[in-house]
């Protein structure tokens, strides 16, 4: 159930430091071809792209972009894009809102609001390993099938 049904309250600002600090950790990982910190098409994110050596050949690419704020609140989205023209997409997200708890889920394939009420840890590298573990499920899923 939503934790503030009189309406939803800003998430604040961008957490520049934060932003700063997620791309050398994910630049560690063989999982990623490219990471950025506030690209011109995105200043208020981090985008991650996965090395596609990863994944089936039909993805065309896949990626993360990760917002944080200084109200330790985040959107982390995740999206493959597919040579149909298609793509597959899910958001762990921790934000004020009418739909969900604070901390929620929205479910692939597309990624739909209401989401799922999750509880996700405190700290901002906990969160990174939480998705990128359930990311990494998706992917060895692939491989297994």
């Amino acid at each position: 159930m939503p934790d503030n049904r009189g309406g939803p309250s800003s998430t604040g600002p961008i957490d520049a430091e934060i932003l700063d600090r997620i791309p050398p950790r994910l630049s560690r990982s063989a999982r990623f071809a490219d990471v950025q910190a506030r690209p011109e098409y995105a200043p208020n994110a981090v985008v991650a792209d996965y090395d596609l050596g990863y994944l089936p050949s039909g993805v065309t690419r896949a990626y993360l972009r990760i917002r944080w704020f200084e109200t330790n609140d985040f959107r982390i989205h995740y999206t493959e894009q597919y040579r149909t023209g298609n793509s597959w997409e899910c958001r762990w997200d921790r934000h004020p809102n009418d739909h969900n708890s604070r901390d929620h889920f929205h479910p692939p394939p597309e990624a739909p609001t209401p989401g799922k009420d999750e509880n996700y840890p405190d700290e901002w590298q906990d969160v990174l390993a939480t998705v990128l573990t359930r990311l990494d499920e998706r992917i060895e899923a692939f491989w297994s099938e």
